[in-house]
């Protein structure tokens, strides 16, 4: 699978395409329930359900894509996410959580809320392996 790292992508400019996108990456084969591992969920539909809500069939938990990730619990929108991620990732030294705030046009408080999911997940092996999964492998120098 082809991964589109450049902003113009659509993952980065819609929250549902964002969600779509990582689905297709965290779960390559269907849903798998985070709570016990099964893999017999069906999507939950109605106007009262938010979208990408799951229901696991063994153990009837709900869940979604973000549940055991740096986007749990929040309410930034998943796109916004994956654009601080991206720029993180992508850029030579740091960005700051200022220059976050001005970027998305996001608060400062939320902006340096992801600055710091963001980086310690870095630093976390748990996250740090989910994070792969999403960007592929980093090279890097010396430095």
């Amino acid at each position: 699978m082809v991964i589109q790292s450049s902003l113009s992508a659509p993952q980065f400019h819609d929250a549902n395409k964002a969600r779509a996108f990582l689905e297709r990456i965290h779960w390559p084969r269907g849903p798998v329930c985070p709570h016990c591992g099964g893999v017999s969920g069906y999507l939950l539909k109605g106007k009262a359900t938010r979208a990408g809500l799951y229901k696991c069939g063994d153990c009837r938990e709900q869940f979604t894509v973000t549940v055991g990730t740096l986007f749990q619990g929040s309410k930034v929108p998943l796109n916004k996410w994956l654009i601080a991620v991206h720029l993180l990732g992508a850029s030579k030294k740091t960005i700051s959580s200022r220059q976050l705030h001005r970027l998305l046009g996001v608060t400062y408080k939320t902006a340096w809320f992801m600055t710091q999911r963001i980086r310690e997940a870095i630093q976390n092996p748990v996250f740090s392996s989910q994070l792969s999964s999403y960007v592929g492998i980093v090279e890097a120098d010396e430095t």
